[in-house]
């Protein structure tokens, strides 16, 4: 609809001078009562022209060229502004485009050409993925699928920190554990990894090893060998989360390759960084940030900031034209340093785009079930999708904004009932799906050769909802709002119900009856075609 009005004002510019150059934004009044868009633009030229903007409105309305096969009726409103209602036989149209392009309505190649690279979950290997790596994962993963669909080729990408302090923790964990399966009593500490997954790798090395290892007191081993164990735990979720990363990077291989070095030796020539109490600091404060940073402790190990400055330079160097990080709010204090340093070394970091989602609080019987990594009180992601299914956990990871916390309500979660929204979605699909093989027992089929008789509210309002998913995808995209997806897609599904009740198919005069099934059919792909953006499966049968 957007498209149509913009080349309308584009045609008119011609004829009223005021009018080149402009960019006029056409919006959805709330009030459907008021059109299906409307544009301000009589109001913002008013001061420029020193008129009345009803008189610039009127103006302007008068030299438009509508098609009325297109736009039923234009008027003036309120102060000045210009509303639109578009015809039933324009929104009828939409029906044919869904049949047209099926599975690939929705989609787009606005940004065919262009490459992306999005890293997500990026958990450190210490242990299982818990529920709170979930709603990162799903996010992130979700968010690469949008970008597909709007033309991007995506690479997604998980970083994994497989050096420093946590990992060496991890290996004293395991190391501990197996000289008790030894026999040995042991002073294990409260900081330490606490989950029965500690115990069971210990067990496996002991099995491996024997008591060989018993005099041993460098964890590398122990490390190694917790690593690859976890790690092929991790990548079972993600594969049970329906995810699959293109590709795995390993923070080690920065130190390896001398790409650390490689950076230091830079900010160093550079005069970005110094020394300082035997630490290495660099010069965030000549950026505007509040305070220098120490990249390098006293004690020889970088911080965080270093590998990931590192590991961001790698992305610049692999040519994505779009760059999206996916944390959790416990990161957004320290991205900024990391930003910081890329601008340092050159990089434009506008290509980054650095998204944080608040962390998930999950509900069992109106209580709030605590969890900590170490202490292993936490309820993994397997366990989740174990209780409530994959299609449910990434539904309900994605339906609330990043930006808000979210409550993961296990009770509601298991019903299969409309208080369930992936149940609710889900039904409709299955319910369509009811209603066509029905209509086929009573020689009803699809046909489009009618649709001019689809006039009724509910059934003009289903189609202009229909039409609107183009938008909503590529808006998804853009702003990186996966969860405009499933608000779309619940409001579709009340549409069509609404439809379905006002609406009679069976018993309908068969011209009718057909253009119905044609709706019906058509809302159907568009529920499917919406929840495989969002990584769910659309049932045929419930």
């Amino acid at each position: 609809m957007k498209e149509v009005l913009t080349s309308l004002f584009e045609d008119l510019a011609s004829k009223l001078y005021y009018l080149k150059g402009k960019k006029i934004v056409f919006s959805q009044p709330n009030n459907p009562e008021h059109g299906d868009f409307a544009t301000n633009i009589a109001l913002t030229l008013s001061k420029e022209l020193k008129r009345n903007p009803r008189q610039i409105a009127e103006e302007i309305i008068n030299n438009l060229e509508i098609d009325k096969n297109i736009i039923e009726k234009v008027e003036i409103a309120g102060a000045g502004f210009i509303n639109f209602k578009f015809t039933k036989f324009f929104f009828s149209k939409i029906i044919n485009k869904i049949f047209l392009e099926k599975d690939n309505f929705g989609k787009s190649t606005k940004f065919q050409g262009k490459t992306a690279i999005v890293e997500f979950v990026s958990a450190n290997p210490t242990g299982p993925l818990t529920v709170g790596h979930g709603r990162n994962a799903v996010i992130g993963d979700t968010i690469s699928t949008l970008l597909e669909a709007v033309g991007y080729k995506v690479t997604r990408e998980y970083y994994f920190n497989n050096a420093g302090r946590q990992m060496r923790v991890l290996g004293d964990s395991v190391r501990l554990r197996y000289l008790e399966i030894l026999g040995q009593q042991v002073d294990f500490p409260q900081d330490y990894y606490q989950g029965e997954y500690i115990k069971e790798i210990a067990q496996h090395i002991f099995e491996e090893k024997g008591d060989s290892l018993k005099s041993t007191e460098d964890v590398t081993f122990f490390k190694d060998k917790a690593e690859t164990e976890i790690f092929v735990d991790i990548k079972n979720t993600l594969k049970n989360t329906k995810i699959e990363m293109q590709t795995y990077f390993n923070e080690n291989s920065l130190y390896e390759n001398g790409k650390i070095d490689e950076i230091l030796k830079i900010f160093e020539n550079k005069n970005v960084s110094y020394k300082k109490d035997g630490a290495i600091w660099l010069k965030l404060s000549e950026l505007g940030n509040e305070q220098d940073k120490v990249i390098v402790k006293s004690t020889g190990e970088p911080t965080y900031r270093l590998p990931d400055i590192a590991y961001h330079t790698t992305k610049f160097e692999r040519n994505f034209d779009l760059i999206v990080d996916l944390f959790g709010s416990d990161h957004s204090a320290t991205y900024p340093d990391v930003l910081a340093g890329l601008k340092f070394l050159g990089y434009d970091t506008e290509k980054v785009k650095v998204l944080i989602h608040q962390f998930v609080t999950i509900l069992q019987n109106g209580e709030v079930v605590k969890m900590s990594t170490r202490k292993a009180n936490f309820i993994t992601l397997d366990e989740l999708i174990n209780e409530v299914g994959s299609d449910v956990v990434r539904y309900f990871f994605i339906m609330r904004n990043i930006s808000s916390h979210l409550n993961f309500d296990l009770g509601i979660a298991k019903k299969q009932s409309d208080e369930n929204p992936v149940f609710y979605l889900q039904y409709a699909h299955a319910r369509i799906s009811s209603i066509l093989r029905m209509t086929e027992t009573q020689d009803l089929h699809s046909s489009t050769d009618n649709l001019h008789l689809l006039v009724k509210e509910e059934e003009v309002n289903l189609m202009k909802k229909l039409s609107q998913f183009e938008k909503e995808v590529l808006n998804s995209a853009v702003n990186f709002e996966p969860h405009k997806i499933a608000t779309y897609l619940e409001e579709l599904a009340s549409f069509f119900h609404k439809f379905y009740t006002e609406c009679r198919i069976i018993g309908t005069e068969k011209s009718l009856a057909e253009a119905r099934i044609s709706l019906a059919t058509a809302t159907k792909i568009v529920i499917k075609n919406g929840l495989s953006l969002l990584g769910i499966e659309a049932p045929e049968r419930m």
